[in-house]
């Protein structure tokens, strides 16, 4: 009887610990906490949070030309300033943050800015986010999250602006940047892409046949006009517009899928030019 006394008394005192266990346990858990104030460098899922300078912040919007139509996103938006800047110029924003008290402070702020209607937080995870409908990213990410990130924004509409703060993206030249001094102390580099249209392939014109590779914005290749090759040089790409140089003519034109359309520039004038793409 005695044995069996111990055993029970023990199995409560395993109970009780259990229990208090679970109320610990539900009180460490991501829910928003009352009077929550971020704390520069505090860990997070992916990254640890640095608030980008606010005049870091306009100048990465100003490099966007961000406007009322465009739909702004920002992954990682910690206590939500990029998005509220974003939505005082009337334009559609979303943050996308992992933690639950950053979500519950930018929403009170983008309240008290008076944005609530236009700047919204999700709470999840930026790797799954679905970004397919935003025209402008105003980020501020590691050098290790832009990288896993990158498949996705080269899926992104051509001519979507990606706008970063200070780290830049393996392989991927910007298209612009910019440094912010006055009350901007540190993390002060401004950094803009513009996803540029796939290219890559054999595109046949009337009098002859364009093989482009493609690296990001950079194109190569040649252009094959009875059956000899010349290599193309000085050729880009901003978004959905294309520029390149063979022999002594200059090509500007638009891309549209399968298609690109544009002029041709030499020393005897000017002739429109447009090309089919045959093959990937």
């Amino acid at each position: 009887m005695d044995s069996w006394r111990r055993v029970r008394g023990l199995l409560w005192t395993v109970c009780v610990i259990l229990a208090f266990t679970s109320v610990m346990w539900a009180q460490a858990a991501p829910v928003a906490q009352e009077g929550f104030q971020p704390q520069v460098g505090q860990a997070g899922k992916d990254v640890v949070w640095v608030p980008t300078p606010y005049v870091l912040v306009e100048k990465m919007l100003d490099m966007a030309k961000v406007t009322p139509q465009d739909f702004v996103m920002d992954l990682g938006s910690g206590d939500g300033r990029n998005i509220i800047a974003a939505a005082k110029r009337g334009a559609k924003a979303v943050g996308v943050e992992f933690n639950p008290n950053m979500i519950e402070l930018s929403r009170k702020t983008a309240a008290k800015e008076g944005v609530s209607d236009r700047a919204t937080f999700i709470e999840g995870d930026m790797f799954e986010a679905d970004i397919s409908k935003a025209t402008v990213l105003a980020l501020f990410l590691l050098p290790d999250n832009l990288r896993r990130l990158t498949p996705k924004f080269l899926e992104l509409r051509p001519g979507t602006r990606i706008v970063g703060n200070t780290f830049g993206i393996e392989g991927w030249a910007p298209d612009e940047t910019d440094t912010s001094g006055g009350d901007c102390g540190s993390w002060c580099q401004s950094l803009l892409w513009i996803v540029p249209a796939k290219v890559a392939g054999v595109w046949r014109l009337p009098k002859g046949e364009l093989a482009l590779s493609q690296s990001f914005q950079v194109i190569a290749g040649t252009f094959t006009v009875g059956g000899t090759p010349t290599p193309i040089v000085n050729g880009k790409l901003r978004g959905e517009q294309i520029s390149f140089s063979v022999g002594g003519t200059e090509y500007t034109g638009r891309v549209n899928g399968d298609s690109i359309s544009g002029t041709a520039k030499s020393g005897s004038g000017n002739s429109d030019w447009s090309a089919t793409r045959v093959s990937k």
